[in-house]
């Protein structure tokens, strides 16, 4: 047993062992009397928003923007869309007034006739659809698939002169006046689905309808007879004479319909509760975080709205003419040759997803091609041409991994693209960008009203060239 006097020397070294054991203020305790270092609150959403950075932005003093350009006399550049039911595909008959002989005719009863005489055909990769040299005496409407337009070149070779997809549609001009043959060839680069409306079914509809006939005598009457490659009515000049020659006459018309961008707005409501804004404002104000996160995710939608938008959308406003596919799928060396040639008068930037970044990369690195970094506003960006390729995870990737490739001219002088956007509107924030007091709930929560006023134009259609299903699965 022990006795009393070993207990208490016990007790004593476990004393001692515990007064050893913390010797200063535990870091624990002390964070409760600290203020930590800390960053201001991060945001996962906010991108390098290129397209912003690029765009040149207009003034646009009265909210309107209006584009003025040459009168063009081009009739029809759209593309055509079909229903489906099962295995049967069928043109939707007002659609066909998107073929330049059909533009602006609005005859319901004679669309559909034409409609119903459209023959569907089925093919397979490797079919040839039309043949050069044979008798040109049909429409082809492409509903679904990928055809590759050739023809024999000047050595007997073989020359590709580029991909129609779904929508595209060959010999709407063969329909009419002298059938001619075929001048090129039409081969299938996967399965799909073409229509065919032969000329002598058009003809049979066109004897029966006064209305048709008076359509294509008006617009054979509209086009004059000069036109440059763009639709205009040319400019007659004269070069190159001597002595006293003629002079031709001329004046230059204006479209009498020109169309105007209004900006359009981004809009939120903040709020934030005056206890927050009055006791958690050190070290950092609460509500001009706050008002900074909800900024950056309006220009993230700003910027969303100018690809994606239907109305002022890049995706949505490119010109038929200026929109091309790839020759095999993958984004390949070819296919980017081709768009920039689609906006060759000093195309300014390439915009992409970052998966058809890295599928150009993929392709590029396939073919021994190493494009080398260009210095683009102080970062080191890939390049082709000479012509930076800049990330946008705006345009979309479809779940089928397809997505677009823009590439555009930009800048109010060169005819490019161009942001519209009005400073000095009341309680401006930044350049269109206005932060407006709305008032104090009777729940003590004061709110400000955000807004983002902004748009796009396209000032000639040359200025945006747009690479369409580009796949980046591979």
């Amino acid at each position: 047993m022990t006795t009393a006097a070993e207990r208490n020397s016990g007790s004593d070294s476990a004393a001692e062992a515990g007064e050893q054991a913390q010797l200063s203020l535990a870091t624990a305790a002390a964070r409760n009397l600290a203020t930590t270092t800390k960053t201001p609150p991060q945001m996962q959403g906010i991108t390098s928003r290129w397209l912003l950075k690029v765009l040149p932005w207009v003034q646009v003093t009265g909210g309107t923007f209006r584009v003025n350009r040459r009168l063009s006399h081009t009739l029809g550049d759209g593309r055509v869309e079909f229903v489906s039911t099962g295995s049967e595909v069928r043109v939707i008959p007002l659609e066909l007034s998107e073929l330049p002989l059909l533009r602006g005719y609005e005859d319901r009863e004679v669309l559909e006739s034409l409609a119903s005489r459209c023959e569907q055909r089925d093919f397979g990769p490797g079919e040839v659809i039309v043949e050069a040299g044979r008798p040109a005496d049909r429409l082809v409407l492409i509903a679904h698939g990928k055809l590759r337009r050739t023809a024999h070149g000047r050595y007997d070779d073989e020359i590709t002169l580029g991909v129609l997809a779904d929508g595209d549609f060959a010999g709407d001009d063969r329909l009419t006046g002298e059938a001619g043959l075929w001048d090129h060839t039409l081969t299938s680069l996967t399965s799909g689905t073409v229509l065919t409306l032969s000329r002598e079914a058009f003809d049979g509809v066109l004897s029966q309808s006064d209305s048709l006939r008076g359509h294509l005598a008006a617009s054979r009457a509209l086009i004059p007879a000069r036109r440059t490659e763009n639709g205009e009515s040319a400019i007659e000049l004269a070069s190159g004479h001597v002595g006293e020659h003629a002079l031709p006459g001329t004046f230059v018309d204006y479209d009498l319909s020109p169309r105007e961008y209004e900006l359009a707005v981004a809009q939120t409501v903040l709020r934030v509760h005056t206890r927050v804004a009055d006791l958690y404002n050190h070290p950092m104000n609460q509500m001009e975080e706050q008002l900074r996160l909800t900024i950056e995710a309006l220009r993230e939608r700003q910027e969303h709205e100018l690809v994606n938008n239907s109305d002022v959308g890049l995706l949505h406003n490119a010109d038929m003419k200026q929109r091309i596919h790839t020759h095999s799928g993958p984004p390949t060396p070819d296919d980017l040759d081709d768009l920039l040639a689609t906006v060759w008068k000093d195309p300014s930037v390439i915009l992409a997803h970052p998966k058809a970044i890295s599928a150009i990369g993929r392709e590029c690195s396939s073919r021994g091609i190493y494009p080398q970094a260009i210095d683009y506003q102080g970062h080191s960006v890939p390049a082709w041409r000479g012509v930076p390729i800049l990330p946008c995870n705006k345009i979309p990737v479809t779940p089928q991994g397809s997505t677009s490739v823009l590439a555009m001219r930009t800048g109010e002088k060169a005819q490019g693209v161009v942001g519209l956007h009005q400073t000095g509107i009341p309680d401006e924030y930044s350049p269109g960008l206005s932060v407006r007091f709305m008032g104090i709930s009777e729940k003590a929560i004061m709110s400000y009203l955000v807004s983002a006023y902004y748009s796009a134009a396209v000032l000639v259609p040359d200025a945006l060239g747009i690479l369409e299903d580009v796949e980046v699965g591979h």
